[in-house]
C-alpha cells in the first residue's frame, strides 16, 4: 500500500521541477529581442534605481533626483521577481544607438533649485549610486563625490555631482558584448552651499570591437569570485568542513557504535540472567521511548513545512547548477522561490497530515491549517511591518498593490489547494507508526538530570558544530544577497549545504543516544529543536555580520535585515529540525529492533 503514495511522490516532484524550469525559461527572457542590432538602431536602455551604495534594500525610483527626464518617461513591464527584487525600470535620458558615437552630447540644461541641490547633495552624502541596464546589460555609477579637505571636519567637507557621463560599449559584429560608465572627475558641479545652481548633464559614448563571443558577455561579471584568492578561501571553507564531518564520523564510529555494541552483548547476558534483574539505560525506557510527543499537531506541522522548505531549497540549487541563475538574470531567484513554494505546498501537506495520523490525531483539518501558516504566516507579518516601512521611504523595495494581488491569487489558487490535495491523499495513506516496541500505558518518571542535559545547553552544542562547518561560507552568501558582490559558485555552495546536513544529522543522533541513555524519553522535541538550532546560530552570525562586517544603517535597511534574516533563519530552522528528527528516529528504530523488548 505503501508504493502507490512513494511512486505519486515521484510524479509530484518531477510535474513540479518541469513547470519550475518552463516558468523560470519564460520569465527569464527579458525582451522579445534576439540582442541583434544593425548600425544606427536604437538599443534599449533603461533607467532602474538610486541609493545608498551600502543599504542594498533602500533603493528609490531613478526619478526621484532630479535628473534630466526624457519627454515621454514609459515604464518597462516587469516580471514578478524583477518587481520583487525592486527593480523599476524606466526610459532613460541617454540615447546610445548602435555603433553611434557621440562627445560630450547635452542631455539638457536646467536650473537647480535650492530645494534640488539639497536633495542632490544629501545623496551625494550617503554615497547614492545608480544602475541602469543596456541590453540586459547592467550599468552603475555614483552620482557624485565628497571631496573631504580640511582636517577631517565634516562642515568642511565640500560635495560635488557628476555632470558628465562617458559610456565605453564594446561589439561583435552585431551584438553589444560589454559596457561601462565612467564619470568624469573633473566635470562636477559644487553642491555644498544652498543656492540655485545652473548645470549641463551631457555624457560621451566610444564604441570598439571586440572578438568575445556574445555567450559569454556575462563571464566578467561571475569572473571576481572565481579569483584564485576567493576560490582558496572556498575550498578552506570546505576541508573545514569535511574534517569536522569525518572527525564525527569517526566520532559515531569508534564511540557510539562500541558502546552501543557493548549494551547489545549486555543486554543479551541481561536476558539470560535472572528475569527479576533490573534493567539500567536505554533499554529501560523501551516503553516509553515510542510515546507520542507532547503538541502532536505542532510537531506534525513543523515536520511538513521542514520538508517542503527542504524540497525547496533541493530544486533551487537544481537549477543554480543547471545555469539558471546566471549573473544578473533579474528577478529569477525571486520567482523561482515563489513559483516553487507554491507548487510543493503539497509535499507539506502530506508530510504533516500523514504523520499527525500515524501519531493519532484526532483533527487532521486543523493540522493542515497549522501546517500552511506555521512558515507563511510569520513571513506575511513581517512582509506586512517591512512593506508599511518602504512605502513610509517611498523606496521600490515596496511591493506595487497589483503584485500583491498576484502574490494573493498564487497562494489563493495554487498553493492552498495543493496543500488541501497532499493533506487529504496523507489522510487517506492509511500509514501505521512503525514503532519495534510496545509503549506502556503510563510513562515512566525521567530522573534528574544535570543541567547540561537540558534542552537550552544540548541545542547550543547541536548547533555550535554545523554552523562552524558553514561560517566561513556565509560571508560570502551574506556579502551577495546584503551587498555588491555576485555568487556563482553554486557548485562549493551545494557541497557544503551536504555537509550541513551530514553534519545535523550525525550530532542529533549522538546527543539522542545521550539522552536515551540518561534514561530520558522525551526525544521526538529535542531532537527537532537540536537539530534546528543552526538556525539560532545563524541569526547570531546576522548580528556580527551588521555590526561588524557591514557599513549598513538606517532604520529601513536595518528592519529590512533583520526582519528577512529571520524568516530565513526560521526556514532553516524548520528544516534542519526536520532532518535532525528523521535521523534520529531511523536512529532510534534501528537500536531498538536489534533488542528483545518484552
Amino acid at each position: 500500500m505503501r508504493k502507490e503514495p512513494s511512486a505519486g511522490r515521484r510524479r509530484l516532484l518531477a510535474a513540479i521541477a518541469a513547470l519550475a524550469i518552463a516558468s523560470l525559461a519564460i520569465g527569464a527572457r527579458s525582451d522579445a529581442s534576439d540582442h541583434r542590432y544593425k548600425d544606427g538602431e536604437t538599443v534599449p536602455l533603461y533607467a532602474n534605481k538610486v541609493g545608498p551604495f551600502h543599504n542594498p534594500s533602500e533603493t528609490y525610483r531613478f526619478f526621484d533626483l532630479p535628473f534630466c527626464s526624457p519627454d515621454n518617461v514609459k515604464d518597462k513591464p516587469e516580471a514578478l521577481g524583477e518587481v520583487l527584487n525592486g527593480d523599476r525600470l524606466v526610459s532613460a535620458p541617454y540615447k546610445l544607438n548602435f555603433k553611434e558615437e557621440h562627445d560630450s552630447k547635452v542631455v539638457c540644461s536646467k536650473k537647480l533649485s535650492k530645494e534640488e541641490v539639497a536633495m542632490f547633495r544629501a545623496a551625494v552624502k550617503k554615497d547614492y549610486y545608480f544602475q541602469m541596464y543596456y541590453d540586459d546589460l547592467p550599468i552603475w555609477g555614483f552620482i557624485g563625490k565628497v571631496d573631504k579637505e580640511g582636517k577631517g571636519d565634516p562642515s568642511e567637507y565640500k560635495y560635488f555631482l557628476y555632470k558628465h557621463i562617458q559610456f565605453d560599449i564594446l561589439y561583435n559584429k552585431d551584438r553589444v558584448i560589454e559596457i561601462s560608465a565612467r564619470m568624469d572627475p573633473h566635470s562636477v558641479v559644487d553642491l555644498t552651499e544652498d543656492k540655485d545652481v545652473d548645470v549641463e548633464f551631457m555624457y560621451t559614448v566610444k564604441w570598439k570591437e571586440t572578438e568575445t563571443p556574445f555567450e559569454k558577455r556575462m563571464d566578467k561579471y561571475s569572473h571576481s569570485s572565481s579569483l584564485p584568492h576567493h576560490l582558496e578561501i572556498h575550498w578552506f571553507s570546505i576541508i573545514n568542513s569535511c574534517v569536522t564531518v569525518l572527525l564525527l564520523t569517526g566520532f559515531l564510529a569508534t564511540i557510539l557504535m562500541r558502546v552501543l555494541k557493548n549494551d547489545f552483548v549486555k543486554y543479551a547476558q541481561d536476558e539470560e540472567a535472572a528475569d527479576d534483574q533490573e534493567e539500567t539505560g536505554w533499554k529501560y525506557i523501551h516503553g516509553d521511548v515510542f510515546r507520542y510527543p507532547k503538541h502532536k499537531s505542532l510537531f506534525a506541522a513543523a515536520l511538513g513545512s521542514g520538508t517542503q522548505l527542504f524540497t525547496l531549497t533541493v530544486f533551487i540549487f537544481m537549477l543554480a547548477l543547471v545555469g539558471v541563475f546566471y549573473p544578473y538574470n533579474r528577478g529569477a531567484l525571486f520567482t523561482a522561490l515563489v513559483v516553487i513554494y507554491a507548487l510543493t505546498s503539497g509535499i507539506a501537506g502530506y508530510t504533516a497530515t500523514s504523520f499527525y495520523c500515524q501519531l493519532e490525531g484526532p483533527n487532521w483539518v486543523r493540522n493542515l491549517l497549522l501546517t500552511g501558516c506555521l512558515f507563511c504566516g510569520p513571513l506575511f507579518l513581517t512582509f506586512c511591518f517591512l512593506n508599511t516601512v518602504a512605502i513610509a521611504y517611498n523606496s521600490t523595495a515596496a511591493l506595487p498593490f497589483g503584485t500583491i494581488v498576484v502574490i494573493f491569487l498564487i497562494w489563493t489558487l495554487v498553493t492552498a489547494p495543493l496543500l488541501v490535495l497532499g493533506g487529504i491523499a496523507g489522510k487517506n495513506s492509511k500509514a501505521e507508526f512503525q514503532a519495534p516496541c510496545r509503549t506502556t500505558k503510563y510513562p515512566r518518571e525521567i530522573p534528574p538530570l544535570p543541567w547540561y542535559r537540558s534542552t537550552v545547553p544540548q541545542m547550543a552544542m547541536a548547533g555550535f558544530l554545523p554552523f562552524s562547518a558553514i561560517y566561513i561560507e556565509l560571508y560570502y552568501i551574506f556579502a551577495s544577497v546584503w551587498g555588491h558582490r555576485i555568487y556563482t559558485i553554486y557548485s562549493i555552495l551545494f557541497i557544503v549545504f551536504i555537509i550541513l546536513l551530514i553534519v545535523t544529522a550525525f550530532i542529533t543522533v549522538a546527543l539522542t543516544y545521550f539522552q536515551l541513555a540518561a534514561e530520558d524519553h522525551e526525544w521526538w522535541w529535542r531532537s527537532f529543536l537540536c537539530g534546528g538550532s543552526t538556525g539560532l546560530f545563524i541569526y547570531g552570525y546576522c548580528l556580527y555580520y551588521y555590526y561588524a562586517r557591514s557599513d549598513m544603517s538606517g532604520f529601513m535597511q536595518t528592519s529590512f535585515f533583520f526582519g528577512y534574516m529571520a524568516c530565513i533563519c526560521y526556514g532553516f530552522f524548520l528544516m534542519l529540525g526536520m532532518v535532525g528528527f528523521r535521523a534520529s528516529l531511523l536512529f532510534v528504530r534501528h537500536i531498538y529492533k536489534s533488542i528483545k523488548c518484552e
